[in-house]
């Protein structure tokens, strides 16, 4: 019996299930930003049959090697001091890798493919975007957040922030996310699902390896903060404020 229950969204399935995050980054799913889409409607954009992608995640809910880490009842410094040393870190590491292949590939292939200068102007606009995000995160949202958890444990005074509520940036921030997932499925869409053409060299598969890879981790970064730290970080300031 399919463990996925009648019109239930790719977030949900996410959050209940680890394991088929695998399943969706397999199949190009988006569990983040586009998550709140039930699975049919998600498969039915990405032009996927339905009952393969559920045996799959019935497979993948058997027994997944490796299953990602659940994070829903670890602290939520713990959790913010990961997304930081794991994602972020990734983010400022490969940004500017990405941005150096991209234009060797525009160097050598511009010419013959019309989409490749395109794709490098939204690599730029990408890496401006989060290396600004990640900063105010790093600097702002994520010290209230952890502010907030260490005055309802009573080691430390109550939070004030330059905002009315963490609401506040917590929007912002998931706005931000949005336009990156969108910016991906842009890169996704010009490079045919990251497949490189007939005559692109290694330096052209590299790049695209890259964008796959790059996409993968952005969608695990942003399901643990929209899901997990910014859903928990809300209640906990109604908890603390009552």
């Amino acid at each position: 019996m399919n463990m996925v229950r009648e019109n239930e969204t790719v977030r949900e399935i996410a959050l209940r299930q680890p394991a088929a995050i695998r399943v969706f980054e397999q199949f190009g799913i988006d569990y983040c930003c586009g998550g709140r889409k039930p699975l049919a409607v998600a498969c039915d954009e990405r032009k996927l049959e339905m009952e393969r992608v559920l045996s799959a995640l019935d497979a993948a809910a058997k027994g997944a090697p490796e299953p990602l880490k659940d994070w829903s009842a670890d602290s939520l410094q713990a959790l913010s001091e990961h997304i930081v040393a794991t994602h972020h870190a990734y983010v400022q590491r490969e940004l500017p890798r990405l941005r150096d292949l991209a234009q060797k590939v525009v160097t050598r292939h511009g010419g013959n493919h019309a989409e490749l200068p395109a794709m490098q102007a939204a690599v730029i606009q990408i890496a401006e975007e989060l290396t600004q995000h990640l900063a105010k995160e790093e600097r702002v949202l994520f010290p209230y957040i952890i502010q907030m958890e260490s005055y309802q444990a009573g080691a430390a005074p109550s939070p004030h922030g330059c905002f009315g509520s963490v609401a506040q940036p917590i929007a912002m921030m998931t706005q931000e996310h949005d336009a990156a997932g969108e910016i991906m499925a842009d890169l996704r869409r010009m490079s045919h699902d990251y497949t490189p053409p007939a005559d692109a060299c290694p330096t052209y598969h590299a790049f695209f390896n890259g964008l796959r890879e790059f996409e993968r981790d952005l969608h695990q970064h942003i399901h643990l903060e929209n899901n997990i730290l910014f859903p928990r970080a809300l209640a906990l300031e109604i908890a603390i404020a009552a």
